[in-house]
């Protein structure tokens, strides 16, 4: 990166951070929660903004930051020809952490079998991509589309069937539990810009433009070992402050085994999900939740990898919030 980006980029931390100063190396379970108010969400929301970045129409976001070369690199990556989904299997099972589950209805018309789908995939159990119209902030959606466009006919702005395309790019893990030396992370682990840098460090890999960023907390490895349990008042994830770097860097997809935001946010509670918020509505950046990260962890240790190429696409329907997503991680 040019010294004057990555000066920039520092300036604009401390601009909006202030005080506040990042955890490196803790354990877990006692990463310090930057504490940040809705004044600071106001400055971040005007500082980290690419509301008119791809003209004023645009409601792609970050999605143009995939370019042809990029999809030409992250192409040139697969070696190995192995492929690793990153979607936990759907389950039909109500649990404490599937409250909506799957409603499947089979029909059996000979000689064929077929079923009916409905499945609530927003919240905390489905992998999904957000759209542009999923969030918004002060009335606001993405590129200063008003949030009065989005009713229950869908949005009309926004909507998911413009990220149809789907996503082919470079991803790359930051595998923190790894980092940290511990199977998975403590609820209420803030994962924060420092633990990328410091995984990056300690793996040879950097965000570039374009990419796909991967961030593992252990959530599926933890409820393989301790069963069930509620992501909803307490979880490790993603703490807001994380996100100038990913802007300095111009990633184009964040993605999380949970529901991105750390629970509790370290956000005035007049703020909700601000990660969220100021990710989507002020940057304009593709979200992908609930991800299964489990194998592509242990396929990464394994080949000593910890780049790929991504791909995934949506289900293409007009005005949608999101889709459910099977993500593929190719090595």
């Amino acid at each position: 990166m040019p010294k004057k980006i990555v000066v920039m980029a520092a300036a604009l931390l401390l601009t909006i951070l202030g005080p506040w100063q990042f955890s490196r190396g803790q354990n877990a379970a006692k990463t310090p929660q930057p504490q940040l108010k809705a004044s600071d969400i106001d400055k971040m929301m005007s500082e980290l903004s690419n509301w008119g970045r791809w003209g004023k129409d645009d409601q792609r976001g970050t999605l143009n930051l995939i370019t042809p070369a990029k999809r030409k690199q992250a192409a040139a990556l697969v070696r190995e020809g192995v492929s690793v989904s990153l979607a936990h299997d759907f389950s039909k099972e109500k649990s404490v952490d599937n409250t909506r589950p799957l409603e499947y209805t089979m029909t059996l018309i000979e000689p064929v079998a077929m079923e009916e789908l409905r499945i609530f995939y927003h919240g905390l159990t489905y992998a999904h991509m957000d759209a542009m119209c999923h969030a918004r902030y002060k009335g606001k959606a993405y590129n200063g589309f008003d949030a009065s466009l989005a009713t229950e006919a869908g949005c009309a702005k926004g909507g998911v069937q413009h990220l149809k395309e789907g996503i082919l790019t470079r991803g790359i893990l930051i595998d923190v539990p790894r980092l940290k030396g511990v199977p998975f992370l403590a609820g209420a682990t803030p994962v924060t810009a420092s633990d990328v840098e410091a995984w990056e460090k300690k793996a040879g890999v950097r965000i570039q433009s374009g990419d796909v960023v991967l961030i593992r907390t252990g959530r599926w490895a933890k409820r393989a070992a301790n069963g069930p349990f509620s992501l909803q008042n307490e979880s490790p994830g993603v703490h807001v402050s994380m996100l100038p770097l990913l802007k300095a860097r111009d990633a184009a997809v964040l993605a999380t085994d949970v529901g991105l935001d750390v629970a509790p946010t370290g956000v005035e509670a007049s703020v909700q999900i601000p990660t969220h918020t100021v990710a989507i509505a002020g940057m304009g950046m593709i979200i992908i939740d609930n991800a299964d990260l489990e194998s592509l962890a242990e396929t990464a240790a394994r080949l000593n990898r910890w780049e790929f190429m991504f791909s995934a696409a949506p289900l293409p329907v007009t005005g949608a919030t999101g889709s459910p997503l099977n993500a593929i991680a190719t090595f």
